[in-house]
């Protein structure tokens, strides 16, 4: 009898947050690198209960359990990309951007937080960093009002360490998104109409998961940054509402399409009217808000 040829899938690494609302963090990096035929690992620095409401609590993991995640990955997985979404707090910051060091990590995609420690100890590290407008004004420590100011904040934060920076616009009024890419050396647009389905809760998870899984696959920078746009756009443009707050983007073509009694496929995607009586909810992480046309 013959023995099937063992298979080394291809591996990248989620370092975030679990969403028990399944819509954003762990949970959305995990089907983003599915959805691109990467398998994927995690390092979970903390659990949260949210649901399509937003968040109503937080609860971290020690840096020494973070740290004891990032040994058992790397040294048995070798992930050719990390992710790294929300890490709350400097010290998980610091043991994770340790970690990175230590195996010497590849391709790493950074969403960006208003840590300082992260200016500090994980843009040196980031291949690509991927702010909003507000973001990159924190980060960079420049006012962001026109498209010049924009170039001015990612030019910065490349100067502090970044290899290279995406600036996305979808927190931008307007009906068209303009996503800015600074690689180092010159810069590059992505200019897209808005598409205002609602469904958008993690998008911004997606889109850092997605330029991941790219890298991974060997795609340069510039073509996984398309790609990962093109592919936020459709899954935003197929988003569903699985509770009665925000929607969510369908990160696998099909997978979650209702269907009525007749068995045929339903088309509405329209959120269902809102339940009263919950109790107020923190702010989620960002969402791209918009996303490019494919």
């Amino acid at each position: 009898m013959s023995r099937a040829r063992p298979v080394r899938p291809i591996t990248a690494v989620s370092i975030a947050a679990s969403d028990s609302g399944g819509g954003a963090g762990i949970q959305a990096d995990l089907l983003t690198f599915a959805a691109h035929s990467v398998y994927g690992a995690t390092v979970v620095v903390a659990g949260t209960a949210q649901n399509t409401h937003g968040v109503f609590s937080i609860e971290s993991f020690s840096p020494r359990f973070v740290s004891r995640q990032i040994d058992a990955v790397f040294s048995d997985l070798a992930p050719a990309a990390v992710k790294i979404g929300m890490l709350w707090s400097a010290g998980t910051v610091r043991t994770v951007a340790r970690g990175l060091r230590r195996f010497r990590a590849q391709n790493v995609v950074l969403e960006s937080t208003g840590l300082r420690a992260l200016r500090r100890d994980l843009l040196p590290l980031a291949d690509l960093v991927t702010p909003n407008r507000d973001e990159a004004a924190a980060l960079s420590g420049f006012g962001i009002r026109t498209e010049r100011d924009v170039r001015r904040a990612a030019r910065r934060i490349g100067e502090l360490g970044a290899r290279a920076v995406l600036v996305t616009g979808g927190d931008a009024p307007g009906d068209r998104v303009r996503d800015l890419l600074w690689n180092g050396r010159a810069f590059r647009t992505f200019e897209h109409r808005r598409i205002a389905t609602g469904a958008t809760h993690g998008s911004g998870c997606s889109l850092s998961a997605a330029v991941a899984a790219n890298l991974a696959r060997g795609d340069d920078l510039e073509t996984s940054v398309s790609r990962a746009i093109r592919y936020v756009t459709r899954s935003i443009a197929r988003g569903v509402f699985p509770g009665s707050g925000a929607g969510v983007p369908v990160r696998f073509p099909g997978s979650l399409t209702p269907r009525n009694r007749t068995g045929s496929r339903a088309t509405s995607t329209r959120p269902p009217q809102s339940r009263t009586g919950r109790r107020r909810a923190r702010p989620r992480d960002r969402d791209r808000g918009s996303s490019p046309s494919p």
